[in-house]
């Protein structure tokens, strides 16, 4: 690409590094999170919640159990203000939950935010200034004293405003853009900060380093995080919070590799929303660790209730490809994918494994509220016979033989590629009734009964071209008599009669299914279904729909013999 070389790389790696955080295998437990849906998200919207609507949004944070959320920025807009007001004098915080409220460095925002907390049980103010190197020089025009000076006085402001208003505060400081700053100068204005505030181990301190921009890889926001753990005033008494945004989609790999490097506690928005490509994902973050065995410590067993939600109160969709909510994460379409989900959930049942470890999921969809059947296997032009025999069998108990699977793969194949279309279930259902269950033409089965015990003579009655026929069999059972009555009387030749029957249990009472596959004269083999109540009647229907099958794919016309 043109113009590649004036693009810098803006960020800045830590004077040393240790790199510990390469040595953890994996997250051990779960940070404590904080959800900023209410302002970072809110504020990126086309259109902002109403109060109304903050309000739900706030209701459906607190269900799924964060205990800290970020409501806003008060000292904004009349309609922030307001949210925070209604919180507090209705009594809409849990006892449990702390309420957050965002303020620049700036003495009248300050003011007006501690107005806007009159009467709190307990909040987290967070004040933030911005740091970085492009902010200095651009925006603020100031020398690295003087943004240190901005941050100072904020913080001391913080102190003598809480001292006069009714609520209890725990305080919060970020570097804004931290990773466009040197690592060394975000370390002495944080520790200017915590000196000014002294934190103790009744009276903590969150220490907040967003990547405000995403500017380097993942690795290089882990060291910056681990340098800063490892020299700070006070680390004991400090709480290290991460915010990572996702400009270069790497957000959840920020966070994940930032709480490896020391980080505490995570802010960020339920499935990313937020300014340009967004925040971090809390939901993903969340349920990478559950698919690690970790409690996340939060509540997403019911993913299409919150999306639901999610998507009426922000506008925003949730794509069909978002990690663990998206409608098509858990759906395979591939053949291969398809067979060895089948497989591996046909042996977790039977093995009653309760470690989850089935193919190409990396977790059980059901525990956040997903159905195996519609959300795992869909069947298209490249799906297989797996799948399609998985759907029949999950749905409506049809166990089909395996070679019967296979040829009715390629029916269903050739109609979703004609089609140009996904089939749904029912659509694979009405069409495996079509091609195969109770087929009655060319030759339709009207009964049969049993002529002579001891050897099985049999009688079927059947019709052919309007005319009522019996026909008379004997053989070594009720079904191979029935076939060498068709053998017998018409003018029809099939050999190699396989068999299958079990209880059709899935929404059919007692009813009883059979499948047979004959081979026709000229090798090819041919499959039937049969469905009654009764166990035999579905055998000798599964066979006469055998027939009719090869009848009608080698264009005869069976003629009764005189």
């Amino acid at each position: 690409m043109r113009n590649y070389d004036k693009h810098a790389r803006g960020y800045f790696m830590p004077p040393t590094t240790s790199l510990n955080w390469t040595r953890k295998e994996y997250i051990t437990e779960a940070p404590t999170w904080c959800s900023v849906d209410l302002r970072d998200g809110n504020q990126a919207l086309v259109v902002p919640m109403s109060l109304e609507e903050k309000l739900e949004y706030f209701q459906l944070l607190v269900k799924i159990g964060f205990k800290e959320i970020e409501v806003g920025f008060p000292a904004a807009s009349e309609t922030e203000f307001s949210f925070l007001r209604t919180l507090i004098e209705q009594d809409l915080i849990p006892d449990d939950v702390t309420i957050q409220v965002l303020t620049q460095s700036r003495e009248h925002i300050i003011r007006k935010t501690f107005e806007s907390l009159q009467g709190v049980k307990k909040a987290v103010v967070h004040l933030y200034n911005s740091t970085s190197v492009a902010q200095r020089e651009q925006v603020f025009r100031k020398s690295k004293d003087e943004i240190i000076d901005i941050a100072v006085s904020g913080a001391k402001l913080l102190e003598a405003c809480a001292a006069e208003t009714e609520g209890n505060f725990q305080f919060q400081y970020s570097p804004e853009s931290f990773t466009g700053t040197e690592v060394e100068f975000a370390l002495d204005i944080c520790n200017c900060v915590l000196d000014v505030w002294q934190p103790t181990a009744n009276n903590k301190v969150i220490i907040n380093l967003p990547a405000t921009v995403s500017l380097s890889m993942p690795h290089i926001y882990a060291s910056q995080i681990e340098y800063m753990s490892e020299h700070l005033n006070d680390r004991e008494h400090v709480i290290l919070s991460l915010h990572p945004h996702n400009d270069r989609g790497t957000g959840v790999a920020d966070a994940e590799l930032g709480m490896l490097a020391g980080g505490q506690r995570v802010e960020g928005t339920l499935f990313g929303n937020g300014e340009r490509t967004g925040n971090v994902d809390i939901v993903t973050l969340a349920l990478n660790m559950f698919s690690h065995g970790v409690d996340p410590k939060l509540n997403f067993e019911n993913i299409p209730a919150i999306i639901a939600v999610y998507e009426r109160l922000t506008k925003m969709k949730v794509s069909e490809r978002h990690p663990y909510g998206g409608e098509l994460v858990f759906t395979a379409f591939s053949g291969s994918h398809q067979d060895a989900i089948a497989k591996g959930m046909k042996w977790r049942e039977e093995n009653e494994s309760p470690i989850w470890s089935v193919p190409y999921l990396p977790i059980d969809p059901k525990d956040i509220g997903r159905e195996y059947e519609g959300d795992i296997i869909r069947i298209n032009s490249q799906s297989g016979k797996g799948g399609i025999g998985y759907v029949l069998e999950q749905k409506y108990g049809l166990d089909l033989p395996p070679k019967m699977r296979e040829s009715f793969g390629y029916r269903v194949k050739s109609v979703s590629d004609q089609l140009h279309k996904e089939l749904m279930s029912d659509e694979i259902y009405d069409i495996f009734l079509k091609e195969y269950v109770n087929i009655n033409t060319p030759i339709e089965f009207i009964n049969f009964r049993i002529a002579q015990q001891n050897d099985f003579q049999t009688i079927v009655t059947l019709r052919i071209d309007d005319e009522v026929k019996e026909c008379i069999g004997t053989g070594n059972g009720r079904l191979d008599a029935i076939s060498n009555a068709l053998h017998t009387n018409l003018d029809i030749a099939f050999t190699n009669l396989n068999y299958k029957e079990h209880a059709l249990e899935v929404g059919s009472g007692s009813k009883a299914v059979s499948y047979i596959e004959i081979t026709a004269s000229n090798g090819a083999s041919y499959w039937g279904c049969g469905i009654d109540v009764d166990i035999m009647t579905s055998s000798v229907k599964a066979l006469f729909s055998a027939v009719n099958n090869m009848n009608r794919s080698m264009s005869l016309s069976p003629l009764v013999k005189q």
